[in-house]
């Protein structure tokens, strides 16, 4: 077998062999890194930010923060354990944390380690939308995309291999050209859809998660529009991108917060706040 045959066969195998079952989807997704590696590394770079920035503690949002987040994770809980996950959660260590920065961003670890900037915390503007955000993150930690962002990349570099070998007997320039080409070309088709999908998926499932946390789903396209206003439309093109255009994001949740509370009335939520 040739060396780029090789590759090609590794590829194929790695991608077909390194799938997990996505709980709240039931798809197989591309995941070849264990939680046994993957959560000791992002436990330790979580502390390593929290060491070098300033945690808010003690103030009434921080309590929200907190509160909330609890309350997204035992919707999970119920949710897993309903749909015949029950220890899906056993190798998560939650933690939620409000750090001092003005940026609006926030964002999760592999594990379960949410961190809120300051600065999100006036477009979230009250429980509601702290729980859309929340539920969000959680979303992307219990759909192992930490991982799958690492598995797309291990077979990215592989093709990036492959592909070096199969024109290494051609011209310098020719060589050049494939490196470009196939940069751009694994950027813009293959990864930055990914994430596209990642953080669409997030929203579907943050959506009942925090409907069956007792919270109105509809509210997180309210969030949206907040966001976009306090963007002043400066975000890139949508194929450009690592997130969906908030436009979208608000059309998809108007879409699917009525099946998120119909979900939601199956655990005997009733009300959403």
């Amino acid at each position: 077998m040739s060396f780029r045959n090789f590759f090609i066969v590794a590829i194929t195998v790695l991608s077909l062999a390194g799938c997990k079952t996505n709980p709240f989807t039931g798809e197989k997704n591309l995941n070849f890194v264990s939680n046994e590696q993957l959560f000791p590394m992002a436990f330790q770079q979580y502390d390593q930010f929290l060491a070098e920035n300033k945690v808010i503690t003690g103030t009434a949002e921080v309590n929200t923060v907190k509160n909330v987040g609890q309350k997204v994770v035992t919707a999970a809980e119920r949710y897993l354990n309903a749909n015949g996950y029950q220890g899906y959660l056993n190798d998560f260590q939650w933690e939620f944390n409000v750090v001092q920065d003005e940026a609006v961003n926030a964002w999760a670890m592999p594990g379960g380690k949410i961190v809120f900037y300051t600065g999100i915390l006036p477009v979230a503007a009250n429980e509601t939308g702290i729980a859309a955000i929340m539920a969000h993150e959680v979303a992307h930690a219990l759909a192992d995309h930490g991982a799958q962002r690492m598995s797309a990349a291990q077979l990215q570099q592989l093709g990036a291999v492959a592909g070096s070998v199969a024109v290494s007997g051609r011209s310098q320039q020719t060589q050049q050209i494939f490196a470009q080409a196939y940069g751009l070309g694994s950027q813009l088709g293959v990864m930055l859809p990914f994430s596209r999908s990642h953080e669409t998926e997030a929203d579907r499932i943050g959506l009942t998660l925090m409907a069956i946390a007792g919270y109105e789903p509809a509210e997180a396209a309210n969030l949206w529009k907040r966001m976009a206003a306090q963007s002043s439309g400066g975000a890139p093109p949508e194929f450009l991108s690592t997130h969906p255009a908030t436009q979208t994001r608000i059309n998809n949740i108007n879409k699917w917060a009525p099946e998120a509370k119909a979900e939601a009335r199956k655990y005997g939520v009733t009300s959403f706040k």
